[in-house]
């Protein structure tokens, strides 16, 4: 089943949704992208015929990046404050999407792609493709935080002090990519992890991103606590049960 936006489109199949963005020539970021991906997260997020998510770009980019052209006017009082929030829920839906989203790099994920890209799950990079923060090139600040979530000190600062381009192969040494394959095999590569995910217990994997979500700031003993409710509450679902149930029986639970 296909679902068309105007900037992406949809694909939901075997418990799997792809979308891709679509927003041709280079798929830059702008208003309506921002609120048209807040909307299909937050609705592949809460249906059940979604166990994973799979991000990827049309064409030969992931995404250049913020559209230069719908930028606020900071002469307006407000327009910044606005654009700014608009802009953050744009990769917040996909931080916080209760299901596991993996980004499949195609191409160039420059500026604001390359921070969507990191808001992902799971990253798997075609050989060619990249990331690159191009702001000190356009006098523009942003991205520092999400980077630093992925990349040792010194590689994100050199990232985002110079705009060069890391590729598929410098992001898995890097330990930001987690696979990172020829061109051809990159949306295979990818959906077989969706496809893995979304065989396991739909509570169960939930409740793990829930965890990573929730105890990414906080302290050890506090993010473990957290965990460990999440733990309480599956072992009163029906998963749990079935769990148990094809262990005893030595087969393949059926979620």
């Amino acid at each position: 089943m296909t679902e068309t936006y105007e900037t992406c489109l949809v694909d939901v199949a075997d418990y799997v949704a792809t979308v891709t963005i679509n927003l041709p020539p280079v798929n830059a970021q702008n208003g309506k992208f921002r609120e048209e991906i807040t909307r299909i997260f937050d609705n592949l997020g809460q249906r059940p015929d979604v166990r994973a998510i799979v991000l990827t770009g049309e064409g030969k980019l992931f995404s250049a990046g913020a559209d230069l052209k719908d930028r606020p006017d900071p002469s307006v009082p407000g327009a910044y404050t606005t654009h700014g929030r608009k802009v953050r829920e744009g990769f917040n839906c996909v931080m916080e999407c209760e299901k596991p989203v993996i980004a499949a790099l195609n191409g160039g994920a420059i500026g604001a792609g390359c921070v969507l890209a990191l808001c992902c799950d799971i990253i798997v990079a075609a050989d060619d493709a990249y990331l690159s923060m191009t702001e000190v090139d356009y006098v523009l600040a942003g991205g520092v935080a999400h980077v630093r979530r992925h990349f040792g000190e010194s590689d994100a600062r050199l990232m985002i002090y110079t705009a060069r381009r890391i590729t598929g192969q410098e992001l898995l040494r890097m330990r930001v990519a987690s696979v990172s394959v020829p061109r051809e095999e990159l949306m295979e590569t990818a959906l077989g992890i969706a496809r893995q995910i979304a065989s396991k217990s739909p509570l169960a994997v939930r409740a793990a991103k829930k965890s990573f979500v929730v105890t990414e700031n906080q302290p050890l003993q506090e993010g473990y606590k957290f965990e460990q409710s999440q733990t309480a509450m599956l072992a009163t679902t029906s998963d749990f049960k079935e769990a148990q149930a094809a262990f005893r029986e030595k087969r393949k639970p059926t979620f």
